[in-house]
C-alpha cells in the first residue's frame, strides 16, 4: 500500500491544526533556611496567607508570615528531609480538610489524613480550615439543650446547642472524662461529635478512641489527633480543622458537638511557632494575637437562624490551669470568649466528689434557656441548697449544737452532694436525671444513709423500668412535671423506698 504525497501533506496539515500549546507554569521558590519546623522561602511572591506550599517529598507547608523578601512557612511534617536550596512549589490552595459523613468513625491528623489504619477516606467534600464565623444576623438565640449526661452539669450549668462552655481545672481531675461522657451521651440523639486531641500522648488518645468504640460512640464521632510528638504547626491547626468538620453539619441544618482537648496546648504550640517566626512576644511570651486566635476559633460555634437551616455547633473547649490559677493569661482569655465555664476543683476530686464541679465558680451564661421545664423545676433551688450546705458544713465543723432546721439542711445537702456524683462512662438521659433530683429535692432520700444512695439510685432506675416505665416515657415526651407525672412518681418513690429499706434492713 502506497501513500500519496498529497495524503501525507494533508495529515501534516491536520496535525498542525490540532496542535495546542500548553505551558505548565508553576511559581516556585527556594528554601533559604529551615529548622525547628519553620522554613523561610524566597521567590514565591504571589503566595497567599494560609496557602499550602509543597516541599520535596510531598511535605506540605503553611504560609504564615508574608514578608517583603521571604515567606515564613510552618512545615506540616518533619523537616529532616528539607534542606537549604530545595525548590518549593505553590499549590494555589488555601489549607483545607475533607469534611462530611465519611469522616465519622475515623481518626485523622490535622490535615484530615487518616491515621487509624482503616484505608483512605472517600470524601468528595472539603472545607477551608479558616473561615469567617457567622455574623450576628445569621445567629439565633440558644434554646435547645445539649445534654452532657452529667447531673451536676445539666442541672446547674446547662449547655445549649450552639453554646461554648469552657471546661477548666488542673491536670488529672476529670476534664477529658467529662467531655468523653458528653460524647457518649449523644448516642441516641441527632448530634454528631468531633473530638480534637492537641498535644496529648498517643497512648492517651488511643484510650479515648477505645472508650468511644466500646460504648458505641465512634460511629458518630470524628477524632482529630495532633499528638505531643507531632510538629507544632499540626498542633496549631488541628482545632481549626476539627471545627471545619463540625461546621459541615451546622451549615447543613444538623447539630454537632466539638471538644477541644485542650486549647492550652494549642496556645503553647502557637507561641512556639510565633517566636520562631520572629513575631514580637507579649505577656508570658505569648504573641499579642493569641486572643484573636482562640476567639476566631470559638466564635465559629453558633446556633444559626432558620433561614440558614437552624443547625448548631456546640463547643466544649478545655483549658488546663496551674495550681488552680484561673487568673493566668490563657484561662482569662478563654473565659472571656466563652458562654460560661465548668470549674473542676482538685479538693472536691480528691475528697471523692466526681465530677468535681465547683458550684460557686461554675456558671452558664445561657442558663435556663438551655433547659427543659422538668429540669428547671427540680434544679431551681439546687444551686442555692448546695451553697447553703457548704456554708453550714463549714460552720458545723466547729462542733456547736445545731437546731433542727439547720440539721435538716445539712442532711438534705449531704444527700444532694452524693446523688450528684457519677461514675465515668455512665452518662444519664434527662428523664433519669430529673427523677433522682426530684427524689432528692422532695425529701425521699432524707431518711436513707448516705452510703446507700449509690445502690438506691441504680435500683430505682431498674424498678421504674420494670414496674412503671411510663414515668420515663412521659417525662421524655412532656419534658415537664405535670400533675399526673408527679402523682405517679411520688407513688413509685414511696413504694420503692419501702422496698429498698426492707431489702437493706433499714426499717
Amino acid at each position: 500500500m502506497q501513500i500519496k504525497a498529497e495524503e501525507i501533506s494533508q495529515i501534516i496539515k491536520d496535525q498542525i491544526g490540532e496542535y495546542e500549546t500548553s505551558i505548565d507554569l508553576n511559581e516556585t521558590g527556594t528554601v533559604i533556611s529551615v529548622g525547628d519546623g519553620i522554613a523561610r522561602v524566597y521567590g514565591v511572591k504571589n503566595c497567599m496567607a494560609m496557602e499550602l506550599l509543597e516541599f520535596p517529598g510531598g511535605i506540605m507547608g503553611l504560609a504564615l508570615n508574608l514578608e517583603a523578601d521571604n515567606v515564613g512557612c510552618a512545615v506540616l511534617g518533619h523537616v529532616s528531609g528539607i534542606k537549604e536550596g530545595d525548590i518549593v512549589k505553590r499549590t494555589g490552595k488555601i489549607a483545607e480538610v475533607p469534611v462530611g459523613p465519611a469522616m465519622e468513625g475515623r481518626v485523622v491528623d490535622g490535615l484530615g489524613n487518616p491515621i487509624d489504619g482503616q484505608g483512605p477516606i472517600n470524601s468528595e467534600l472539603s472545607s477551608k480550615i479558616e473561615v469567617v464565623a457567622p455574623g450576628v444576623i445569621a445567629r439565633k438565640g440558644v434554646h435547645q439543650p445539649c445534654y452532657t449526661g452529667a447531673k451536676a452539669v445539666d442541672a446547674m450549668t446547662p449547655v445549649g446547642r450552639g453554646q461554648r462552655e469552657l471546661i477548666i481545672g488542673d491536670r488529672q481531675i476529670g476534664k477529658t472524662a467529662l467531655c468523653v461522657d458528653a460524647i457518649i451521651a449523644q448516642k441516641n440523639s441527632d448530634i454528631h461529635c468531633i473530638y480534637v486531641a492537641v498535644g496529648q500522648k498517643k497512648s492517651t488518645v488511643a484510650l479515648v478512641v477505645e472508650a468511644l468504640r466500646k460504648h458505641g460512640a465512634m460511629e458518630y464521632t470524628t477524632v482529630v489527633s495532633a499528638c505531643a510528638s507531632d510538629p507544632a504547626p499540626m498542633q496549631y491547626i488541628a482545632p481549626f480543622a476539627g471545627c471545619s468538620m463540625g461546621e459541615y453539619f451546622r451549615d447543613n441544618g444538623q447539630h454537632a458537638l466539638i471538644v477541644y482537648d485542650d486549647l492550652s496546648k494549642q496556645a503553647v504550640a502557637y507561641r512556639e511557632l510565633s517566636l520562631l517566626l520572629r513575631r514580637p512576644p507579649g505577656r508570658e511570651a505569648y504573641p499579642g494575637d493569641i486572643f484573636f486566635n482562640h476567639s476566631r476559633l470559638l466564635e465559629r460555634s453558633a446556633k444559626v437562624n432558620d433561614e440558614l437551616g437552624a443547625g448548631s455547633l456546640t463547643a466544649l473547649p478545655i483549658i488546663e490551669t496551674q495550681a488552680g490559677d484561673v487568673s493566668a493569661f490563657i484561662p482569662t482569655n478563654v473565659i472571656s470568649i466563652t458562654d460560661g465555664q465548668v470549674y473542676l476543683e482538685p479538693n472536691l476530686f480528691f475528697s471523692g466528689v466526681r465530677p468535681a464541679v465547683n458550684v460557686g465558680l461554675s456558671v452558664s451564661r445561657v442558663g435556663g434557656a438551655a433547659q427543659v421545664k422538668a429540669m428547671k423545676q427540680v434544679a431551681g433551688t439546687l444551686r442555692l441548697d448546695l451553697a447553703q450546705y457548704r456554708e453550714l458544713a463549714a460552720f458545723a465543723a466547729f462542733g456547736s449544737d445545731l437546731d433542727v432546721a439547720t440539721q435538716a439542711k445539712l442532711t438534705r445537702g449531704e444527700r444532694l452532694v452524693e446523688i450528684l456524683k457519677q461514675p465515668q462512662f455512665q452518662p444519664l438521659p434527662m428523664e433519669k436525671q430529673v427523677t433522682i433530683l426530684y427524689a432528692g429535692a422532695n425529701g425521699h432520700l432524707d431518711s436513707l444513709p448516705v452510703d446507700s444512695l449509690v445502690d438506691y439510685e441504680r435500683e430505682l432506675y431498674s424498678y421504674i423500668e420494670s414496674n412503671e416505665p411510663t414515668v420515663f416515657t412521659d417525662l421524655f415526651a412532656e419534658e415537664q412535671f405535670t400533675d399526673g407525672i408527679k402523682e405517679k412518681l411520688d407513688k413509685v418513690l414511696a413504694g420503692f423506698g419501702d422496698t429498698f429499706k426492707a431489702s437493706k434492713g433499714l426499717n
